[in-house]
C-alpha cells in the first residue's frame, strides 16, 4: 500500500457525532433497520443537501416520504439536534496528521447541520460540503470535485467514509477507500495503516 499525500474524510459517522440514523430509526413506523442507504438516495434528503430546497420544504417532503407520525415542525426541531459536532479527540488527531499529510473533508451537509460545523479552523486544507458545492455523494461529480480540488492522482488519496456506496464510488475513481464506523474505528485503522502512531 502506497503512502498517501492526502487523507480525505467524510464527517458524519467518521469525524463528527451524528445521531441521525439512530434517532430516525426510532421514528420510523416499522422500525426499519437498513436506513443508511435509503437516506443516501432519498429524494428529499438529496434536494436539501444539494441546497435546492429550504428547511421547511425539506421537512414537508421528508415527513411525507418517510411516513413519519409527527409534525413537520417537530421533525425539523429534532433533526437540527442530531448533528453534534466533532467527536472528542478529532481536532488533536487531525492536527497531528496534518504534520505529515494534506487533510481534506468531503461531506454531504445541509443548512441545519451546517450550523454545528461552521467553526472549522486549521483542521483541513480544504473542506467541501454538498449544500455549498451543489454536488452530493455518492454521485461521481462529488468525488471528481474533490480530485480537482486536491490536484492529485486518485491513488495518492486515502478516503474514509461510513457509507458503503460512497466508499465504492471513491474506489471506482482510483482512490484508496476505506469504510469505518465512528471515530474510534477510524483511529484504529489509521494506526494499522501506519499513518498515526498508536
Amino acid at each position: 500500500m502506497m503512502t498517501p499525500c492526502l487523507l480525505l474524510f467524510d464527517l458524519g459517522g467518521v469525524l463528527t457525532e451524528n445521531a441521525t440514523f439512530s434517532q430516525l430509526q426510532q421514528l420510523l413506523p416499522d422500525g426499519e433497520q437498513s436506513i443508511k442507504e435509503r437516506w443516501l438516495f432519498s429524494p428529499s434528503v438529496r434536494l436539501f443537501e444539494l441546497g435546492e430546497i429550504d428547511a421547511a420544504e425539506f421537512g414537508e417532503r421528508f415527513v411525507a416520504e418517510w411516513g413519519l407520525e409527527l409534525s413537520v415542525d417537530d421533525f425539523l426541531q429534532a433533526f437540527a439536534s442530531w448533528s453534534k459536532g466533532f467527536c472528542p479527540g478529532v481536532r488533536d488527531t487531525l492536527l497531528l496528521l496534518r504534520q505529515s499529510y494534506q487533510i481534506g473533508c468531503l461531506s454531504n451537509s445541509n443548512p441545519l447541520h451546517w450550523q454545528k460545523l461552521s467553526d472549522f479552523g486549521v483542521e483541513f486544507d480544504f473542506a467541501l460540503f454538498s449544500h455549498l458545492q451543489g454536488v452530493i455523494k455518492p454521485d461521481r461529480e462529488a468525488f471528481v470535485l474533490a480530485l480537482r480540488t486536491a490536484d492529485l492522482d486518485p491513488c495518492q488519496i486515502f478516503y474514509y467514509d461510513d457509507a458503503p456506496a460512497n466508499v465504492r464510488m471513491a474506489a471506482e475513481l482510483g482512490m484508496q477507500a476505506f469504510q469505518v464506523e465512528g471515530f474510534a474505528s477510524l483511529v484504529q485503522l489509521l494506526e494499522r495503516q501506519g499513518l498515526l502512531a498508536s
